[in-house]
């Protein structure tokens, strides 16, 4: 298990960016939380009561403070923090902010540097920016959903990993980091709109381009990539833990019907979607005849594209994950190591401060 700071004594890459985050849910966080583990000075301004969702891990690495931004002198801080700020993260919904005095308009007229994040599901504009939703709302609307699942069921929701972070969070911070990289050259920030529906709109970008084509298909009985495909799924093994197999490619296929003893002929078979079932059905005898830890050493070496499928809990303790210190230790908790990893400026968790010692340091004077 690694440690939370890195050895490198180069600065993080972010180091010096000041950011202030409007407290929200889900990929605002993240977000956060990815910039300051690149080395940004985050402040999180919190709504008395917090959001309903404390998140130890999303929120590391950063400071907060309280403050009611109905009140006069609470959203004369944030304009005073804006002004010296680099980046601003908020998640309301389209005209909140506005409504508080604290739109774009407002604080990037005061900062014509500042880069201003925007996170919601729908986007700022459009028939539907103004309607409540999450994650399985907005992945539904793209055609992600609908890919999802056993043939003939219902759509499975696949957490909020697709739309709140795949979508959201990941794309708000391109746009940010872009947007960065610009006022290089300009001088000048921006406003970045993230709406969840196009970040997931271009994640489906790869399933788009193979349609015309006719290379895949979005029925989920014919997609390889959907789970109905005998090379492309999770098996049950004989002591109830499942095994993922994704050996797509023939030469990996047939090394997995090689090493695991399966009929040399399902890999001819496997061009007709119509027998997948029937290969499914064989397969998923066999592989219930050992236990998962049994078919993981048996594979072990052999390129067939197979892993275990571990629980959340159980992911730190795998050999590979530790191998790379995927995990480390911070503040009591084992949580994800900062992601992705520098060869000169490492990211690293940065201490919890408190936000009204770091806006100081900004120059934001306390409320009278």
């Amino acid at each position: 298990m690694g440690s939370a700071v890195s050895g490198s004594d180069q600065p993080a890459p972010l180091a010096g960016v000041k950011v202030l985050e409007f407290t929200s849910i889900g990929p605002g966080p993240h977000c956060a939380m990815l910039l300051a583990d690149l080395g940004a000075e985050v402040v999180r301004i919190d709504r008395p009561g917090g959001n309903g969702w404390p998140n130890p891990i999303v929120d590391r690495g950063r400071a907060a403070l309280v403050l009611d931004l109905h009140s006069e002198a609470g959203r004369g801080v944030c304009c005073a923090a804006a002004d010296q700020a680099d980046v601003l993260i908020e998640g309301m919904r389209p005209g909140v902010m506005e409504r508080l005095g604290l739109g774009p308009e407002v604080l990037c007229t005061r900062n014509a540097r500042l880069v201003y994040g925007r996170m919601t599901g729908w986007g700022q504009d459009g028939p539907w920016a103004h309607k409540a939703g999450h994650d399985l709302n907005y992945i539904a609307l793209t055609g992600a959903l609908a890919a999802m699942g056993e043939p003939g069921r219902a759509p499975s929701p696949p957490l909020n990993l697709v739309g709140d972070f795949g979508g959201g969070s990941l794309y708000l911070a391109v746009g940010i980091l872009a947007a960065l990289f610009e006022r290089e050259r300009s001088g000048r920030g921006q406003v970045v709109d993230a709406a969840i529906v196009d970040g997931v709109n271009s994640l489906m970008s790869f399933f788009a381009g193979l349609l015309p084509g006719k290379y895949l298909s979005m029925d989920r009985a014919r997609n390889p990539l959907a789970g109905g495909a005998p090379n492309y799924r999770c098996y049950e093994c004989a002591d109830g833990r499942y095994l993922s197999v994704g050996a797509l490619e023939p030469r990996f296929y047939e090394s997995l019907l090689r090493a695991v003893g399966a009929r040399p002929g399902l890999l001819q078979e496997l061009g007709d979607a119509a027998n997948w079932p029937r290969q499914c059905e064989e397969l998923a005898t066999l592989f219930r005849s050992r236990t998962q830890a049994a078919w993981c050493e048996l594979l072990e070496g052999v390129d067939a594209c197979t892993a275990p499928v571990l629980e959340l809990e159980q992911a730190p303790d795998h050999a590979h994950l530790r191998g790379r210190q995927g995990f480390v230790h911070h503040q009591g908790l084992r949580q994800a190591a900062p992601a992705p990893r520098l060869s000169r400026t490492p990211a690293r968790i940065g201490p919890t401060r408190d936000g009204w010692d770091v806006l100081a340091g900004w120059g934001v004077s306390f409320p009278a």
